[in-house]
């Protein structure tokens, strides 16, 4: 399997899938889909830290890059969910270049950061770890905010950040605007312009919560890394469409909408 930084690396884009029921039998099936990542949701799903170990090492089983949303900018956290072998890190609400600096410092080993050395469940799969990680381990901090989006040039100026990931449901929340993809409001539009713009001038990816039928605009966007359905959606999909196949009626089920 080629890791996130590695497919960004060789040019590509990733699609990836959203985990927040805490089940390894739901993780692994997920991972057998064909994602290029799949994202354990350790800040709004339903999953402890001792599960989320057990899902990572279900989805790197299955030969899919593991990665967490951990609940917050906190250097503990990071390190703990990078020592259970994640590949990459997604930190929510980072809205300045300090803020910024300090999630980096906690993803990267001395002399790039601060990461303490220890990683008891990811070293038996790798020869070396700490050259691993410096080689792979994507940092990725949220632009999920008015406030980051302001502040994108000083936040990308800082050394270390692999991508940045947007939470369309927080940064319509702080434009105005209920929450979710609001294409077609012009704060929303201009805010997402203004991301990919100063990520290709600062070389770092533009990453972005969506659906699976928004995933071709966005990639057209100039998004390289996109999140195209959550676990229990797809269930509630899945299960919505069979029940009215069962009914006799037809439809999708909905696409519904990721947070």
């Amino acid at each position: 399997m080629r890791t996130l930084r590695q497919q960004w690396n060789d040019g590509d884009r990733a699609i990836g899938g959203w985990l927040s029921i805490p089940a390894t039998f739901s993780a692994e099936v997920m991972s057998r889909v064909g994602f290029d990542y799949l994202c354990v949701d350790t800040q709004h799903g339903n999953i402890e830290y001792q599960m989320a170990v057990e899902m990572i090492r279900a989805i790197e089983y299955a030969d899919t890059t593991p990665i967490v949303r951990v609940p917050w900018n906190e250097p503990g956290i990071i390190g703990k969910m990078l020592d259970a072998g994640a590949h990459g890190v997604i930190i929510p609400m980072v809205n300045s270049p300090e803020e910024a600096e300090a999630a980096v410092h906690a993803c990267r080993y001395a002399p790039a950061g601060s990461r303490s050395f220890g990683p008891t469940v990811a070293a038996p799969r790798r020869g070396n770890h700490v050259e691993w990680s410096r080689d792979n381990v994507a940092c990725i901090p949220m632009i999920e905010t008015k406030q980051a989006v302001e502040a994108l040039p000083e936040i990308l100026s800082i050394d270390g950040i692999d991508a940045v990931y947007v939470g369309p449901a927080d940064l319509s929340l702080t434009l105005g605007l209920p929450p979710g993809n609001n294409d077609g409001e012009a704060a929303f539009d201009a805010a997402y312009e203004r991301i990919i713009d100063e990520c290709g001038k600062a070389g770092v990816v533009a990453g972005c919560h969506a659906t699976g039928g928004l995933v071709p605009k966005r990639f057209e966007q100039g998004f390289r890394m996109v999140t195209a359905v959550a676990d229990q959606l797809a269930i509630g999909i899945g299960a919505k469409q069979e029940l009215r196949k069962a009914q006799g009626e037809s439809g999708d089920g909905g696409a519904g909408s990721l947070y």
